[in-house]
């Protein structure tokens, strides 16, 4: 049953990371908290770091042959980011698991509200990097992946915007060069946590089949449905909004009783 349910959460994972283009690496870890039945907050948060990697460097291939990645942006930002990674890995192992949940289940709600946010579709798309965007984009690459290694997610949905920012890339850039950060960052955390032993490595290669096999569906179904894709956000945006409401409610009594 274990089994079944770590295919299933991946591939629930996988479709909504193929039909949205990012955040479904958010449920990761409430999935195999509270639907596979990983007891500790840590042993979930490594065992999904490892999964997301894993799917965003498969994603990344795909970007890649379409020309979609500024590499020189992506690595820099990333190079940094590795360093805000590690440190945020450490910093994570040394919180409680409970009260990891609740923070957990406040970034949740920050995640939603991104989703909302209307996403800007200018921007340079034949932007080189410089040593003005290089200072921006090492600056802001700590502090993202810092975050995305306390909290082990794979943080597309904050690397996305914060590369346009420092660089000031057209979106579809964007999103392929951040995947270069989702893949370190999340091998990054994935390798803090499994030096600690805190990586269920038979749950992580399950959870990843099923992510490959629900990213493959999502996929599909995006293209039928490219014309409702707001729509579908909003509504991803209300899934993960109540998820992380469920997380705060089961949190708050161990947290703060």
């Amino acid at each position: 049953m274990t089994d079944l349910l770590s295919i299933g959460s991946g591939g629930i994972v996988g479709f909504a990371l193929g039909l949205l283009g990012g955040g479904g690496s958010i449920l990761a870890v409430p999935l195999l908290v509270y639907v596979v039945g990983v007891r500790s907050p840590h042993v979930a948060i490594g065992t999904s770091a490892l999964a997301v990697a894993v799917n965003a460097f498969g994603n990344l291939i795909a970007h890649s042959r379409a020309g979609h990645v500024k590499w020189p942006c992506a690595a820099t930002f990333a190079g940094s980011g590795i360093l805000g990674a590690a440190l945020g890995a450490h910093l994570g192992q040394m919180v409680d698991g409970k009260r990891l949940i609740f923070l957990f289940g406040l970034i949740m709600l920050a995640v939603a509200a991104a989703m909302l946010s209307p996403r800007a579709a200018a921007g340079n798309p034949e932007v080189r990097l410089d040593r003005a965007i290089a200072v921006k984009l090492v600056a802001i690459g700590l502090l993202v992946g810092l975050l995305s290694g306390f909290f082990g997610i794979g943080g597309g949905f904050l690397i996305v915007p914060a590369i346009m920012l420092g660089s000031g890339m057209a979106t579809i850039n964007a999103v392929g060069s951040s995947l270069v950060s989702v893949g370190t960052f999340g091998l990054t955390t994935a390798v803090s946590y499994a030096f600690a032993g805190l990586v269920d490595w038979r749950i992580a290669g399950l959870f990843i089949l099923g992510g490959v096999v629900g990213g493959l569906l999502g996929v599909a179904l995006a293209k039928r449905l490219s014309a409702r894709r707001a729509v579908l956000t909003r509504l991803f945006a209300g899934v993960v909004t109540a998820v992380a409401v469920y997380i705060l409610w089961r949190s708050i009594p161990p947290v703060f009783g």
